[in-house]
């Protein structure tokens, strides 16, 4: 008896755990809808809750250079308390809200590169060690956001690469502690105006902040905008070539960065604001090659 205590502690003959989406990709904002598959192990296991966790491959900078971690982002309690009897098979559904902020994984058929975002299952069992499983989730833009992504597109621009950043734009609603850079390649026409432009979205229920960030010869230049919902209901090509002509007359919102989105300087990245924010989160990830194992196997099969 006691020898079976002590394997139950350690995970063995304990309960099994398998999370299955039934929808894999969602928009921000969405449902995210599922359940929870488990099987009972070789004794009777007191489940004290089951709790969702979205997280994302996050790049933080900090005192020692660049790492790249795992951020939590959004947790869900799922279930109350129940006994798993041994050999029981239960199913837990659930329905849960994707924040606005959700950073996109894809668009138009593109996975865009070096973007991961999971949902991470724990079951926690009384008096034993804790289960889980992960699943890879696909996050969609919203339809105005789809709109400013096809209008870089039509005007030339190429994708180039996709990532999270630590830290807290300035001057902007956002809520996640990270924020997501699209990088575009300047088309030919634009060259004179910058070599590439990273594109963020801020998203909440009403609409979507566009924040962009021209590199120039002369240094970043910041540029904000927001769109209404209802802005998809229209092609964006002519508004986004018209925020180009801004950056060419010199107008615009915002202001001057250096040294990339770290240059969100002007209204955030890791200035002052963006570096408290980026020290805030290193406690929240799990940093270094060791991350890059851990994602890795997160996202396996």
């Amino acid at each position: 008896m006691v020898f079976k205590k002590l394997l139950g502690a350690l995970g063995v003959g304990g309960p099994t755990v398998d999370t299955v989406l039934s929808t894999p990709v969602v928009q921000p904002g969405g449902l995210i809808q599922g359940q929870v598959n488990l099987v009972g192990g070789t004794q009777d296991a007191e489940i004290t809750g089951i709790t969702l966790t979205l997280v994302a491959r996050v790049e933080i900078e900090h005192e020692e250079g660049e790492s790249t971690g795992l951020s939590p982002f959004a947790r869900f309690a799922v279930s109350a308390p129940f006994r798993l009897a041994v050999g029981e098979q239960r199913s837990v559904p659930f329905s849960v809200t994707a924040p606005h902020e959700t950073p996109i994984t894809g668009f138009a058929g593109w996975q865009l590169p070096g973007m991961a975002v999971g949902v991470r299952t724990e079951v926690e069992i009384s008096g034993a060690r804790d289960k889980g499983d992960a699943d890879p989730l696909g996050v969609a833009p919203l339809p105005v956001q789809q709109r400013v992504l096809d209008a870089f597109t039509a005007l030339g621009f190429r994708l180039r690469s996709a990532d999270l950043e630590a830290g807290h734009i300035r001057g902007s609603a956002q809520r996640l502690p990270f924020y997501q850079e699209i990088e575009f390649a300047a088309a030919p026409q634009y060259a004179h105006l910058c070599h590439a432009v990273e594109l963020t979205f801020v998203a909440s229920e009403s609409g979507t902040e566009v924040v962009l960030e021209f590199d120039k010869r002369a240094g970043d230049v910041i540029h904000q905008h927001r769109l209404e919902h209802t802005a998809a209901e229209q092609d964006l090509t002519s508004v986004v070539d018209g925020w180009l002509q801004q950056v060419a007359s010199g107008y615009g919102h915002g202001g001057h960065g250096h040294g990339g989105h770290g240059g969100h300087g002007g209204h955030g990245g890791f200035g002052a604001a963006a570096a408290g924010a980026a020290a805030g989160l290193v406690g929240g990830l799990v940093l270094g090659e060791v991350a890059d194992e851990v994602f890795e196997d997160f996202f396996e099969g």
